[in-house]
């Protein structure tokens, strides 16, 4: 197995590395106070083709593999836990949702100024009462009748079936707020349980009853605004359905099978910056005479630190191999995202230890560090969840 990173994805890599280093870095503190969505950054990052990375060039992408996009995000994380989970919900999901699932006029239409960064993307599927839970999602997608009068026409036409009338909630929703495509699942046959639902293209500042209810104010994952979304009676053209109806429910999980290498990434750039503070800290810091990374024990927390760093990126590595090669990486991508999740918050961890007392104010940024980690084992799949993906995966 060669580990050895191809031209492009060193090339990736650096320029990925010297955008967070003198954009996002600096910005970062001032990101987490405000928890203002950093729109500026975003506009940077998509003149660098990075709000595209994995999509074709035909439809605006930059045509980067899967191993590419995990090492570019694991950077943009790095900098800002908020602005790596703006990134990975807008590709992963929502971008993702119309690649796999439109049809080609969708993805013209929506998936290019998705890719190019020209629109924001979010994807509507949690409800109050449906997180892991999918089918008890309440949302309805009615099928109707819409009618229209020609110019100088005094008759109305009637066109069966064209439109769907929405009705319903989403709850933590990332980006929901500022996006200008959602791609949401809804209930058009509740009865049906999980073959009941299906899944559709929304255009915010388009469709009449799209309503932001408001947006949470979390522990962490600042700069990414996570939305309350409601909508009544909301109207939208057939043609936004994505595949066939009863579909959604499998959109959804290979959405979010696939999200769940970035999730990774995400897991992965927060514990590099977590033991990259850490290290400078413990060389800087001097107790007894000589700076404290001298000590057997803080030596040792660095140690383990690493190691879990380095097993974390290969899992991810992993998983988009498989992904890449056409591959079954369902257990793959939920073994990624299940040990990058937990090593963060414990990297994190260790280094507010390794600051003491600085590590628990807000002068360093190893408390940021712990807050925004302590997401990667919630969402996109639950670590309860996951172990239970795992587990069915090895017993199959």
């Amino acid at each position: 197995m060669d580990f050895t990173l191809s031209a492009e994805q060193a090339q990736i890599r650096d320029m990925v590395t010297e955008f967070v280093d003198e954009e996002v870095v600096p910005r970062a503190r001032e990101i987490d106070h405000d928890d203002e969505f950093p729109a500026d950054l975003v506009d940077e990052m998509a003149d660098l083709g990075l709000m595209g990375m994995p999509f074709p060039e035909e439809y605006g992408g930059a045509g980067l593999d899967y191993h590419s996009y995990a090492i570019g995000l694991e950077q943009i994380s790095r900098g800002s836990g908020g602005l790596g989970t703006v990134v990975a919900a807008h590709i992963s999901l929502a971008g993702n949702m119309v690649y796999e699932f439109g049809d080609e006029r969708q993805k013209e239409k929506y998936l290019t100024p998705l890719a190019a960064g020209d629109d924001i993307g979010a994807f509507a599927l949690s409800e109050a009462g449906a997180g892991s839970d999918v089918p008890a999602m309440e949302t309805t997608a009615e099928r109707t009748t819409a009618t229209s009068r020609s110019d100088g026409d005094e008759t109305t036409a009637e066109r069966e079936g064209d439109e769907y009338v929405i009705n319903g909630g989403k709850l933590w929703i990332s980006n929901g707020s500022v996006a200008d495509t959602v791609t949401l699942f809804a209930k058009t046959d509740p009865d049906a349980g999980n073959k009941g639902i299906s899944s559709f293209i929304v255009r915010p500042e388009e469709d009449d009853g799209f309503i932001v209810e408001g947006t949470e104010e979390k522990l962490g994952d600042k700069g990414c605004p996570t939305a309350e979304l409601r909508f009544d009676d909301m109207r939208i053209p057939a043609d936004r359905r994505l595949g066939e109806e009863g579909e959604g429910f499998v959109h959804a999980l290979k959405t979010l099978n696939g999200g769940r290498i970035t999730i990774a990434a995400r897991g992965v750039g927060i514990a590099r910056a977590a033991l990259d503070e850490a290290l400078e800290y413990g060389q800087q810091r001097e107790q007894f005479d000589q700076p404290i990374a001298e000590f057997q024990s803080i030596k040792h927390k660095l140690a383990d630190m690493d190691t879990k760093l380095q097993a974390a990126k290969m899992l991810m590595h992993r998983a988009a191999d498989k992904k890449i090669r056409g591959e079954n990486f369902v257990k793959e991508a939920a073994q990624a995202k299940l040990y990058a999740s937990e090593i963060s918050r414990e990297v994190a961890n260790e280094g507010i230890q390794i600051h003491g007392g600085y590590g628990y104010t807000k002068d360093f940024p190893a408390e940021r560090f712990y807050r925004d980690a302590k997401l990667n084992e919630i969402y996109e799949g639950t670590s309860e969840v996951l172990r239970n993906t795992i587990g069915d995966q090895l017993l199959d």
